[in-house]
């Protein structure tokens, strides 16, 4: 019986030890990923390189000193819990009623989006806005919310450019982080103004990408990890991994989304956005670009990325 006993007290201290050490990952993870700080775990990430090209011209390109040289303008919104939000709204040179939204990457900053709205302000003659997302640039939040809180913010956003003109077209258009977003954004209730959405490099939920990197960056299991991780986020941050779903969110919306991914995309897997694909309620086109990394698609094979761009916009925007 004392022996039955001092198994049974073994057993309990073991198990204590191992939840006390679960609850000490949950935070050390939610520190790490989602919490508003530096992401020194991302430097030198192997995932994460991408051609001396492509980095040449994110770093230097002229689509730089094309955003500095614009006449942004500043908006501001509160958020609808309580943050100061901004983001930049440019004026196309001829008035149209077409509008490109755009959401950034992880880290990022509104700006980063330059990339893209140069060809969409110059060629294509739209309006631009590009919002830094919450815990991010200069909006306001102590962390990051993966878009799923920022499919909200999105929807605020979008309400005030058909504010200030009924007849807009909407664009959505997103990359990795930015891409969820506007995903996410996709399965909640926006005017019929929004006509069509581009998802580039997306990850079909925040648990399943947290999944995959917890096995590719330490080689660690999903439980009990994530669901810990879970538990803290929604006490820190208001949200759980699992409810922030991009899949969940196209599975029920009624606007057109053109999937992008590089089948060299490491970091994001490009199974991610097949899955997608394949769950989208809505009229979808998936294209894959050769040898690209993580949203490295346009810069890789620009005159591609346009060429599908194009093409897809032509079916949807007068």
């Amino acid at each position: 019986m004392k022996r039955k006993n001092k198994w049974k007290k073994i057993t309990a201290g073991l198990i204590g030890v191992l939840l006390i050490i679960d609850v000490i990952a949950g935070f050390y993870f939610y520190n790490l990923a989602i919490e508003r700080n530096v992401k020194d775990f991302l430097t030198g990430n192997a995932d994460l390189e991408v051609s001396a090209e492509t980095m040449d011209e994110l770093l230097e390109g002229d689509w730089r000193d094309w955003s500095a040289a614009q006449d942004f303008e500043l908006w501001e919104m509160e958020s609808f819990d309580g943050l100061n939000l901004k983001g930049d709204y440019l004026e196309a040179e001829e008035p149209t009623n077409k509008v490109v939204v755009f959401a950034h990457g992880y880290l990022g900053r509104a700006n980063d989006m330059s990339l893209f709205g140069q060809y969409y302000y110059e060629e294509l003659g739209y309006n631009m806005f590009t919002a830094d997302l919450r815990g991010h640039g200069q909006s306001e939040g102590d962390y990051i919310g993966f878009g799923w809180h920022d499919r909200l913010d999105y929807v605020d956003w979008i309400e005030r450019i058909v504010k200030q003109n009924p007849d807009a077209e909407i664009i959505l258009h997103g990359v990795s982080m930015g891409a969820a977003t506007v995903l996410m954004a996709s399965g909640e209730e926006l005017p019929e103004n929004v006509k069509a959405i581009v998802a580039d490099s997306p990850y079909s939920g925040v648990y399943e990408l947290f999944s995959y990197q917890l096995d590719r960056m330490f080689h660690l299991p999903a439980v009990p990890i994530l669901p810990t991780t879970g538990m803290v986020t929604n006490f820190r941050a208001g949200y759980t991994l699992k409810e922030a779903s991009a899949m969940d969110q196209v599975s029920k919306t009624d606007i057109p989304i053109l999937y992008i991914h590089g089948d060299g995309d490491t970091f994001v897997p490009t199974s991610m956005a097949k899955e997608l694909y394949e769950n989208t309620k809505s009229d979808a086109e998936l294209v894959i670009f050769e040898g690209a990394n993580h949203g490295e698609s346009f810069v890789k094979d620009k005159a591609k990325y346009i060429k599908n761009l194009n093409a897809f916009l032509d079916k949807y925007i007068d």
